[in-house]
Order: structure tokens, then C-alpha cells, then sequence
């Protein structure tokens, strides 16, 4: 199935629904549920809701006339990993810096800011005092059954669903409070975007491969290819990921748990390799398409902060 959060011009309260497979109308199993209390609930009441929505829907709208929300505007926490190791190799070069050992020995993340999430479609601001704006093309997954101490055979039973993630940042922030040991940070505070779906594991099961799934990553800036991956590129698992969080603590229902960037998949990147008068970083009016296949797409207009 594929979830989404939305509301309507003629009712502002969010509401999870489904999507149907041609992506024209959303079913609403129930009145003012969002899609965060149906994962609070586990798995069972998700996939209750869902055959509900299918086959009793309270409501049925046009995709056309509803506005996506982020499927989880406000995510208990937010962990963002670095899975990918062309990323990780290009990245940290550009930022003066070596991989470390330790990434080949476990998988590493810092936590985000559930405060700032924006939906599939919402303008993204630039960062305060930043010059060197960026997108990060990256997927994620959303817990939908908390746990502790998990290994990674049972941790995947964890995951209600996958969804595009993009973690804007300010490369020029990042670079410089990243040189005190801490961090990111500020560099990274200021938007995150999630959607358009949250895609359940069953829908992508054939395309298993690797590490991951056998689907395209790519990356658009006013209409020009700038990025192209391979989730199936993964050097650490979803299941090895979210062992790893809950590990000596818990993850919760609705808790993101991002991959990191796939590899191309940001300017910093292709900047290092081509040069940045190739790949310029966001300006104000720069339109960003961030598209997984089977997810759906992020499309956001960058604006300039007054």
C-alpha cells in the first residue's frame, strides 16, 4: 500500500489515506486519523486500516484536489545514517577530511530536527547566512513497531514503510562548526522533506537486491539530471541500521530512520568532481525533483530567506 498524509481545502485537519494504483484518488479509513496514530497502534491496525480504506472508506478524493503533508509531519526523533560509501568517500574529501575504519565497522548517524520537516511539495528557505545550499538525495524508512536491543533478522520486521527523504544543508555551516568535533548541526537544522508516499515493504519486495532495492535514485535541479543511484547500493542494510539504533535504547513508532545520500546524490559531490561552476549550490527560484522509483517524488522551489 501506499500512505499519505493530506487534508483537503474543505477540511484542514491531516488524515492518513491510501492511494490508489493509478494514482488518481485517496481512501480515508477513518475521520481525523492521522497516519502517525495508526503506527502507534502497530502494523496490524495499519494493514486493518488499509483493508478498510479499500473497501469502506469514510472519504474518497481526488489526488488533484488534496494537499500532501510529510506521512509523518512530526517524527518522534529522526536518525540520519551514512550507508552509502561512494558518498561517503567523495563527501568527506570535500570537506578536507579521511573515512574512517570505524564506518566499515558499524553503521554511524547523528539525529535531526523533527521540527523543521516539510512536505513532498513545500518551498524550502535557504539557511540563515549560507551560500552553499544543498539538496541530499536519500531514502528512508519509518518504524512502525517500537523496539529495543533488536538484531537485524528481526529489526526489518520493524519497518511500516519506506519514503523519499532529502536533508537540505548548508555545506558552508557544516563545514565550518564540523571542524570543533561536533555536528552537523546548524548546518543541517533547517529543513528536511519527506513524502510524497510511505511506501509498505510488501510493494517492493520483488525488487530486493544486495543491501536494499533494485530502484532508481535521481536527482533534478530546474529540470537537468544532476544525480543518479541505486538504493540496491547500500553498504549497510535498513535492518542493520535500525539494529543499530535501538541498541541500548528503543526506537518508537513513527521514528525515521534515513540511509544517508546515495552516491552522486548531492552538489557536494559532483561539485568536488566537476567543479562547482558545473554544479552550482541552490539559489533562490532553483526547482529540486528528488525521485525514488516506486516512491514518488519530492519537488520543491527554493526561496530566499528575508
Amino acid at each position: 500500500m501506499r500512505w499519505v498524509t493530506y487534508r483537503t481545502t474543505a477540511d484542514p485537519l491531516p488524515r492518513a489515506g491510501i492511494v490508489d494504483d493509478a494514482g488518481e484518488q485517496v481512501a480515508a479509513p477513518y475521520v481525523g486519523r492521522p497516519l502517525a496514530s495508526l503506527l502507534a497502534e502497530g502494523h496490524e491496525s495499519l494493514a486493518k486500516a488499509g483493508r478498510r480504506a479499500e473497501e469502506d472508506p469514510v472519504e474518497r478524493v481526488a489526488m488533484a484536489d488534496v494537499s500532501l503533508l510529510a506521512p509523518i509531519p512530526e517524527p518522534p526523533s529522526i536518525r540520519d545514517f551514512m550507508a552509502f560509501e561512494e558518498h561517503v568517500v567523495t563527501s568527506l574529501g570535500a570537506l578536507g577530511q579521511e573515512i574512517d575504519p570505524v564506518w566499515y565497522m558499524q553503521p554511524v548517524f547523528y539525529f535531526s530536527n523533527p521540527a523543521a520537516i516539510l512536505g513532498p511539495h513545500d518551498d524550502v528557505t535557504i539557511a540563515p547566512g549560507s551560500r552553499q545550499f544543498d539538496y541530499e538525495l536519500e531514502v528512508c524508512a519509518v518504524i512502525g513497531r517500537p523496539g529495543s536491543d533488536l538484531d537485524p533478522d528481526t529489526a526489518v520486521n520493524h519497518i511500516a514503510g519506506y519514503t523519499v527523504f532529502c536533508d537540505w544543508s548548508a555545506r558552508d555551516l557544516q563545514a565550518a562548526e564540523m571542524r570543533v568535533g561536533l555536528g552537523p548541526a546548524k548546518g543541517k537544522d533547517t529543513a528536511t522533506s519527506l513524502g510524497p508516499f510511505l511506501v509498505t515493504p510488501d510493494e517492493l519486495e520483488d525488487r530486493a537486491r544486495g543491501q536494499g532495492f533494485d530502484l532508481a535514485m535521481t536527482a533534478r535541479v530546474n529540470g537537468v539530471q544532476y544525480s543518479s543511484g541505486r538504493w540496491s547500493d547500500l553498504h549497510w542494510s535498513f535492518a542493520e541500521m535500525v539494529a543499530h539504533a535501538s541498541r541500548g535504547t528503543r526506537v518508537r513508532a513513527g521514528d525515521v530512520i534515513g540511509a544517508g545520500t546515495v552516491g552522486t546524490g548531492c552538489i557536494l559531490e559532483l561539485a568536488r568532481v566537476h567543479g562547482e561552476s558545473a554544479f552550482p549550490y541552490l539559489r533562490a527560484g532553483d526547482v529540486v525533483e528528488l525521485e525514488v522509483e516506486r516512491l514518488g517524488v519530492i519537488r520543491s522551489t527554493v526561496r530566499a530567506r528575508t
